[in-house]
């Protein structure tokens, strides 16, 4: 954002979202890739998840995973996370609170499986073995499973917290239920 839309929250606000639908859509964009981070028993975990779906008027961001991985039993726990991406193409980072909710079954999970298990990347949701199992060394990858762990996850956008990174000035803002404020950078 340049000259007078700077100044300008809700104009800002639009571009974050035509962002975030972007990333879906070009996997070189940053914001493809961002780190969920989420409450476990030992402490904080982040990991890197894909996102696949952008929905602005829901306010709705979808990634896939193994239903069996860690960050389904912690978002189960304790649904709010943190998202954060980095784009160094915009100089952009985002910081997004969200709620999660985990489906492992109904017509979001079916139709979304559908399209992709003649995909490469359905392998990532038909092993047999949970991801982090601990694995001896020179093991053989096992064969695929014949039913899948596919999951989806919903991330409900609760607040978000743009940095922009620039010679002139970094500039910083929060939209949230309360509204949108500018903060110091």
């Amino acid at each position: 954002m340049n000259g007078a839309a700077d100044d300008d929250l809700a104009a800002l606000h639009a571009a974050l979202w035509v962002e975030l639908e972007r990333c879906v859509e070009d996997k070189l964009h940053g914001w493809r890739t961002a780190t969920l981070a989420t409450l476990a028993s030992e402490g904080v975990d982040a990991r890197t998840v894909v996102l696949r779906e952008v929905d602005y008027a829901s306010q709705q961001l979808v990634f896939f995973t193994d239903a069996r991985s860690p960050k389904v039993t912690q978002l189960r726990a304790a649904p709010e996370a943190l998202l954060v991406a980095w784009c160094a193409r915009l100089g952009w980072q985002l910081r997004l609170r969200v709620r999660a909710h985990v489906e492992t079954e109904g017509l979001g999970v079916s139709s979304r499986w559908a399209r992709l298990r003649l995909k490469p990347a359905a392998q990532d949701y038909l092993s047999p073995l949970p991801p982090g199992t601990l694995l001896a060394e020179h093991v053989p990858a096992p064969l695929p499973a014949a039913r899948n762990h596919f999951a989806l996850v919903r991330l409900q956008v609760l607040s978000l917290d743009w940095l922009g990174l620039r010679a002139g000035g970094h500039r910083r803002a929060q939209f949230d239920a309360q509204g949108a404020r500018w903060l110091a950078a």
